[in-house]
């Protein structure tokens, strides 16, 4: 049987970047005592008023369909919400989609097409690669340097443009990172985005769990506002990742045009989830703050842990709910390093190369577990590294 372009363009692009983190569950289907580390979903549950608040939606009846730009309170919300930020913000620059990945997948097939480039710091979120070349464009990698703590820098973004580049992919908090583009950075980058014509497509999903730096956005920025859009959602800020509440904001006019791919796909999202984001949106919730002061702190000791170690060193992040740890100095690729860890220490992370080229000597790990099992873990890649480094040692 024949099957369309897209399935081979996506073949090596879906679960095969998270094949550790699906082995690592097996193991613990199976009964497995490890500790898992892979993947970023928040240790808090979404705060009870948000429940309450869902849960009275669905007793009044809000089960019906929902229109294709998003349901009116939702909508006034987000319009609140990004006003604050630029004044001039209305209902016909939102569109809302269920959470930050659909509303990406519908930006991107909107804005790029076969044969088009687009622009992506390298490493990136696993899932990016598979939404450009869904739609037929590819990659175009811009290097995010280590000895720059993977803040992406303009004249790199300048040298990686080709004349077929329409979008550029930004995000900021980074994943796997944790790097906050500063304000003088954006503008910088948004200068060679203005200049060669490009769409800045800005994923600020982890906006709300920045840690001292001042976070920073295109979509604040004048200058950039007819050639900007932001997709954000309540997964991370709010803890409420299984909701899949999400939204794009833009120009007005690419609102319009990209209605009709929203409507094809989804055509409205479940209108008791779009009363609980509003609530979310419009109320003092502290869950942000309650894990950004986890993560924080779990970040903190993982450095504090790991410092005497000599073969590994920990790069402290900026935001979000991750840390990389630079494993080069084992002897052993960071790909090598995390299946041993698992294999024999029972821990489970993300090798970096599943978020490109280069993050191959580094391990993600995720912050979203208890101090004690945090400890314990950095105990565990300790021994191994000390292992690695002499397995290394004797074979010289």
């Amino acid at each position: 049987m024949r099957y369309a372009s897209i399935t081979s363009r996506l073949a090596d692009l879906g679960s095969g970047k998270w094949s550790l983190h699906i082995r690592a569950r097996q193991l613990k289907a199976r009964g497995a005592d490890l500790i898992e580390l892979t993947i970023g979903e928040p240790d808090l549950p979404p705060h009870r008023a948000l429940l309450d608040e869902c849960q009275r939606a669905m007793d009044a009846g809000r089960y019906r369909y929902s229109n294709g730009r998003g349901e009116p309170a939702l909508v006034a919300a987000l319009a609140a919400k990004y006003r604050r930020r630029r004044a001039e913000v209305t209902a016909e620059n939102i569109l809302c989609f269920p959470g930050t990945q659909t509303a990406l997948f519908a930006v991107m097939l909107g804005l790029a097409e076969a044969g088009d480039g687009v622009l992506v710091g390298d490493p990136l979120y696993a899932t990016y690669e598979g939404v450009i070349r869904s739609t037929g464009a590819h990659p175009v990698l811009v290097p995010l340097k280590p000895e720059h703590c993977f803040h992406m820098r303009a004249e790199d973004l300048e040298r990686a443009i080709t004349p077929n580049c329409r979008v550029l992919l930004l995000n900021t908090p980074h994943n796997p990172t944790g790097a906050v583009l500063t304000k003088a950075e954006i503008a910088a980058i948004g200068e060679v985005a203005r200049r060669h014509d490009l769409w800045i497509v800005c994923d600020e999903v982890y906006e709300e769990l920045v840690f001292d730096a001042a976070f920073a956005s295109p979509f604040d920025n004048q200058d950039l506002a007819e050639r900007t859009v932001v997709v954000s959602s309540i997964s991370k800020s709010h803890a409420a990742p299984g909701f899949r509440s999400g939204w794009a904001i833009g120009p007005a006019e690419f609102t319009y045009r990209l209605l009709p791919v929203s409507e094809t796909m989804l055509f409205g999202q479940q209108p008791f989830i779009a009363d609980m984001t509003a609530y979310a949106l419009t109320h003092e919730i502290d869950t942000a703050r309650q894990m950004r002061e986890a993560y924080r702190r779990r970040a903190d000791r993982i450095a504090i842990a790991l410092a005497r170690t000599p073969c590994v060193s920990v790069l402290p992040p900026e935001a979000g709910m991750f840390a990389l740890i630079d494993v080069a100095g084992t002897g052993v690729s960071g790909e090598a390093f995390a299946w041993a860890l698992l294999e024999e220490e029972s821990v489970a992370v993300m090798p970096g190369s599943s978020f490109g080229e280069q993050a191959q000597d580094f391990i993600r790990v995720s912050l979203t577990v208890p101090d004690a099992a945090i400890d314990e873990a950095c105990r565990r890649i300790a021994v191994l590294a000390e292992r690695c480094a002499n397995r290394e040692e004797r074979r010289a």
